[in-house]
């Protein structure tokens, strides 16, 4: 089996890392160090079980402008950047780079259309990919070699979900996963979904009719409320589709590129991360 490429959404991780841990680790300048600690941790987790051949860290815009010109309030509620994260988010790229980690960004497209891509390319070249995000869009990328790490609370590390978890999760294929967005909705993304239309009534009309457009088109034959739905938002369901689908990134598979775990310390020991250095002290080859 080969090692996979791990592809890390960015700045998903940064912002669970910043609110799940205290402002009060602080580096030598006096000024947070959270969101950098958490995520390297995130991610260290997952390089010591899964041993990725390679780790980019992947950024990009907060919302993309033809989805933002489909629907104005797609990601329109989403706070800016904490004052505290925003140097943080800035030194990120040189931080990571120590560990010989790559950041990309995605232009004027998200992360997660920079993920998608990066899943393409690489199992097109015959390997295997984890895509390592809190983003639930990210279950259309999921086949039989890419999987998402989903992260959880506690120390069991993030959720590996593969086929058979996208379906029970939801009750659908990965490749269902922007239909049943559309309908079901996302209040993350500020996508409001089809009127009285649920998750499992989301999931049936799947199971049933198979994709958004033959939902719509056999609209008589469901309940008034979800015939209604169907038909007289139609388009706009349709726009929160294309919003949900990944767009195409051309990207090159990275080389191999294993942690550098003596630079990473020094990197974490001149933040004044004590600790992680001393934890990847350890983890180094030694002389």
């Amino acid at each position: 089996m080969p090692r996979p490429l791990l592809a890390v959404d960015a700045p998903s991780l940064l912002y669970r890392a910043f609110f799940a841990l205290p402002k009060s680790i602080t580096g030598t300048d006096g000024r947070p160090v959270n969101a950098l600690l958490g995520v390297a941790n995130l991610v260290l987790w997952v390089v010591e079980r899964h041993d990725p051949r390679a780790v980019v860290l992947c950024s990009g815009a907060e919302a993309a402008t033809y989805r933002t010109d489909l629907f104005a309030p797609y990601h329109a509620d989403r706070p800016p950047v904490p004052d505290e994260l925003a140097p943080q988010w800035a030194d990120a790229p040189g931080f990571f780079a120590a560990f010989g980690w790559t950041w990309m960004e995605a232009g004027d497209l998200e992360a997660d259309d920079l993920l998608g891509a990066l899943a393409l390319a690489e199992t097109a070249a015959g390997g295997d990919a984890l895509l390592f995000t809190g983003d639930r869009d990210m279950f259309q990328c999921v086949d039989d070699h890419v999987r998402v790490l989903f992260p959880r609370g506690g120390k069991d590390g993030p959720e590996l979900v593969d086929v058979a978890g996208v379906k029970e999760r939801y009750g659908i294929l990965p490749a269902q996963v922007p239909d049943f967005i559309a309908l079901r909705g996302d209040p993350s993304d500020g996508l409001p979904g089809a009127k009285g239309i649920g998750e499992k009534t989301a999931a049936e009309l799947l199971r049933v009719h198979g994709d958004l457009e033959t939902a719509i088109a056999n609209a008589a034959g469901e309940r008034p409320k979800v015939a209604q739905a169907l038909r007289g938002q139609a388009d706009e369901l349709r726009d929160f589709r294309k919003i949900a689908t990944l767009q195409p990134i051309e990207v090159t598979c990275p080389p191999d590129a294993p942690t550098d775990f003596g630079a990473a310390a020094k990197a974490a020991q001149s933040r004044g991360m004590g600790r992680l250095a001393t934890r990847l002290e350890a983890l180094a080859p030694q002389d």
